[in-house]
């Protein structure tokens, strides 16, 4: 039965479209669609701004553009973005939501995965990654590479959008009523607080090699980031390996990319969004929020067992990680309705069954 409130899925992000309260300057590709999200594509120019910034009640993002923009760089036929640096691009879709509707963002997989920094902004906005019900307008992307140089062009996708109707987050109750029936962590004894249920860290490594995570390399070549399986993974990652410590020290603004110790799952009748853990806790975060979509490490879409990468950075001091130390926490949202496709059959999924994986800009072997 379909419920009032919800996560939009994908049938009814299809019919956004065909009212007109989705707007794209082009046709949408055959994958844009997901089964609770939909990937936002990059326009044809890019501004290069002095600083990030927030458009504020009183201003749109282009009222703050002629102020800020050092350079406009044509994105038509592809174009370097350095890191450090702050680009914003108008996206090629845009909105005319009904009041009812609203909407928040998140980038996508691959992109975290890549550490580039990405936040949806709106006009008179005063948060990043929040659209309000009712908005029309157009949409935009702030992009920075932190640590590889990339390159993107026109209808490249590094940003997601979902869109939801009233409230629809399980409170605690909720969470462990749907754990003891569907198993959403693989933990007999789930740790359920903060509206969110956790997931710890695994330094001990599944593989025989001990591997347990990757360190970003500094001074790389460039990502291009519609190329998939292209890069070699030493030339732009430092893997490591355990020792038999169960640790793994953080260097301060170093970019790790690690897996939880446990495998997740996400029921068909609901959508989850990773959040990052506490900072009381460390001097640590799960760098990139991220969206996982209806079917993730359910067993009929072939994910058993998959894992969650999360993308982790130490700040200002040295930190210690330890084996099965709490680090993220998933919340979920009921859907709407069942999707039609679940996310890893025959969706165009990367990330199903995953365990510690890459991004899927690099080659294995």
């Amino acid at each position: 039965m379909d419920r009032k409130s919800g996560i939009l899925a994908d049938r009814a992000i299809s019919a956004l479209f065909a009212e007109g309260r989705l707007k794209s300057e082009g046709a949408l590709d055959d994958d844009q669609i997901q089964p609770a999200s939909l990937d936002l594509r990059l326009g044809s120019k890019a501004m290069r701004v002095r600083a990030s910034f927030m458009p504020g009640r009183a201003h749109t993002v282009a009222e703050k553009l002629e102020r800020l923009t050092l350079h406009e760089i044509d994105l038509r036929e592809g174009a370097v973005l350095e890191t450090g640096c702050v680009y914003i691009v108008p996206l090629m879709e845009s909105l005319d939501l009904p009041e009812e509707i609203s909407a928040s963002a998140n980038p996508k997989s691959s992109t975290g995965r890549l550490d580039i920094f990405t936040r949806v902004m709106v006009d008179h906005a005063q948060e990043f990654d929040k659209v309000p019900a009712g908005y029309r307008g157009q949409l935009y992307l702030e992009i920075s590479p932190r640590t590889f140089p990339i390159i993107v062009r026109r209808g490249s996708r590094l940003s997601q959008i979902r869109f939801r109707t009233g409230h629809a987050l399980l409170n605690e109750t909720d969470l462990l009523g749907l754990h003891a029936a569907e198993t959403l962590v693989a933990s007999d004894a789930p740790n359920v607080s903060g509206g969110g249920i956790a997931l710890s860290i695994d330094l001990k490594g599944s593989g025989s090699d001990g591997l347990i995570g990757y360190r970003g390399k500094h001074h790389t070549a460039v990502i291009d980031v519609d190329r998939k399986d292209a890069h070699d993974i030493l030339d732009f990652w430092e893997p490591l390996y355990s020792r038999g410590g169960n640790e793994l020290i953080l260097d301060p603004d170093e970019f790790y990319i690690l897996v939880s110790n446990e495998a997740v799952h996400v029921p068909p009748l609901y959508a989850a969004e990773m959040t990052p853990y506490d900072p009381l806790v460390g001097e640590f975060r799960v760098h990139y929020a991220g969206f996982f979509d209806p079917g993730f490490g359910h067993a009929a879409a072939g994910g058993t067992g998959s894992r969650a990468v999360l993308e982790v950075r130490s700040h200002e001091v040295p930190f210690i990680l330890e084996h099965g130390q709490v680090i993220g926490r998933l919340v979920y949202e009921h859907m709407q309705e069942h999707p039609q496709g679940l996310y890893g059959a025959g969706v165009g999924s990367n990330y199903q069954a995953q365990g510690l994986k890459l991004s899927k800009h690099f080659r294995r072997g």
